[in-house]
């Protein structure tokens, strides 16, 4: 079983899932170049949000237990709000909104912000699959392919 991982100007990480949350997690920051004490999330092709490092701070599970086989994901920057301001969500991967602007805008959704397009429509199909967390949703919800539009 293998995901794939999109960041940066078009990078391209698979990766196996079947090992500890906590050293998946280190392995993709040391691939994307997170910063020290910076937080990862994985947003998947039908805007499935996988909060990774809320995961590691409860009892040590596999990372396969919250990822979909065979999906690829944006690795996604959880930027945790101060003083009360929201968290927000920042991807990784550049000129998302140009290449996958659903996934962009599903983001400034759960980052409380406006979306800028009119699609409205659109966004509302990806919401409608979504889940922050539980199992990943089946594959018939969803909306775009990423490794099929990138060949």
């Amino acid at each position: 079983m293998f995901i794939t991982v999109m960041f940066g100007a078009g990078c391209r990480e698979l990766v196996n899932p079947w090992c500890n949350l906590l050293n998946f997690t280190v392995h993709l920051k040391q691939k994307a170049r997170v910063p020290p004490g910076g937080t990862i999330a994985l947003l998947a092709e039908d805007g499935h949000l996988v909060k990774l490092e809320e995961e590691t701070t409860q009892a040590p599970s596999m990372a396969c237990s919250l990822i979909q086989e065979q999906v690829t994901y944006v690795l996604v920057q959880v930027i945790k709000g101060k003083d009360g301001t929201p968290t927000h969500y920042e991807s990784l991967l550049d000129n998302l909104d140009d290449q996958y602007p659903e996934l962009a805008e599903e983001l400034c959704c759960l980052s409380g912000f406006p979306t800028t397009s009119n699609s409205q429509r659109r966004r509302t199909g990806i919401r409608r699959g979504h889940r922050e967390q539980g199992p990943p949703p089946s594959r018939s919800r969803r909306v775009t392919s990423l490794s099929s539009r990138n060949r």
